[in-house]
């Protein structure tokens, strides 16, 4: 079967240790894209830190921001999908982990907030490129009428998979918990999941499950991976995931990306 479209996680994935893209990589993706491939960027990522990688790469394909919450045109900016937690939901979560001491941010659009600023909060703001507003979560989720996109709590491992379990038996059916990188647990409306957009995007452009790859290395690119008729891990992917795609690359350091697209797009050997 041809693919016929390729979602790439950003994080440890497209991106290098360093936040770039390598050579090899953007050749590949660009090489794709000129066979008539669809490419497109599926990230926990808000829209705003996920663009510069999408016009540096030419994609012209809608890409698939806050896990799955908003779909949206890279150039015109246009929403094209955007689903929310309920602001009194979220005002509850937010309180609830507040109280246990650990760190959150709420997303609502193209904003992050935080209701105190720390050495998490500076962290973060440096590995996504935006600015971090310092507002009482509280006052503003009372003042939001929709909701937010989604929540990051961010802390150490082993307590963020405590929480987890606490969050998923409290909240579990309202929302949909997961990881994208060992210190970040994230919390998205029920339904949403990068599988389920990048199901809406290939039935937008008539492409059937098994033409379409994706590209991912933890746990919230497991439903894409799963979806997809090639689900492809990277080689320093979440033991986990290796075990559930269909292929294993290399490393994002050594053109992971650029590998699974030469081979099993572009049909190059070696």
């Amino acid at each position: 079967m041809t693919i016929r479209l390729v979602a790439m996680d950003l994080d440890d994935t497209l991106l290098r240790d360093d936040w770039t893209i390598s050579p090899r990589v953007v050749k590949a993706i660009q090489k794709a894209q000129a066979r008539g491939v669809k490419m497109t960027i599926a990230t926990g990522r808000m829209p705003i830190s996920t663009r510069p990688y999408a016009l540096q790469l030419g994609v012209d394909v809608p890409v698939i921001t806050y896990h799955g919450a908003m779909i949206q045109q890279v150039l015109s900016g246009e929403i094209l999908f955007r689903r929310v937690i309920p602001s009194a939901l979220a005002a509850e979560i937010v309180e609830d982990v507040a109280k246990r001491g650990i760190y959150g941010q709420v997303y609502l659009k193209d904003r992050v907030v935080a209701s105190q600023l720390n050495e998490w909060s500076r962290e973060y703001a440096k590995i996504a490129s935006v600015h971090i507003e310092e507002r009482d979560l509280s006052v503003l989720l009372s003042q939001e009428p929709e909701g937010v996109e989604k929540i990051l709590l961010i802390g150490e491992e082993a307590v963020l998979d405590q929480l987890a379990l606490y969050l998923k038996q409290g909240y579990g059916k309202k929302v949909h918990i997961t990881k994208s990188k060992p210190h970040f647990l994230e919390i998205t409306e029920c339904s949403v999941n990068k599988g389920v957009a990048l199901a809406a995007l290939a039935k937008q452009f008539g492409i059937v499950q098994e033409e379409v790859m994706a590209i991912g290395d933890s746990f919230n690119d497991l439903e894409m991976i799963q979806y997809a008729g090639m689900g492809v891990a990277m080689g320093n992917a979440r033991v986990e995931i290796k075990e559930l795609a269909d292929i294993v690359t290399a490393s994002n350091e050594e053109d992971g990306v650029a590998e699974a697209i030469e081979r099993y797009v572009l049909g190059m050997d070696g």
